[in-house]
């Protein structure tokens, strides 16, 4: 989650999950989503290739310190 910036998916190569609050989309290539400044947000790899994908962060602030992370698979706490 962000409190100060909303960002814009687009993915570009693959398959992935995107949770944005409490709704799980499945995207694929070409296809975009949205994601509100303070709206919990995850993405998944679920197909045989990786996802790639292009963030566009907007906002007043766009630090990494913005960053509430609740759980983390990789340990970035």
């Amino acid at each position: 989650m962000h409190y100060r910036r909303s960002e814009h998916w687009v993915i570009v190569k693959g398959q992935a999950k995107v949770q944005v609050g409490k709704d799980n989309l499945l995207l694929h290539k070409n296809q975009s989503v949205y994601i509100p400044k303070e709206c919990v947000h995850r993405i998944e790899n679920v197909g045989d290739e990786n996802v790639e994908f292009v963030e566009t962060q907007i906002g007043d602030y766009l630090e990494e310190d913005d960053i509430v992370r609740y759980e983390d698979d990789f340990g970035r706490l």
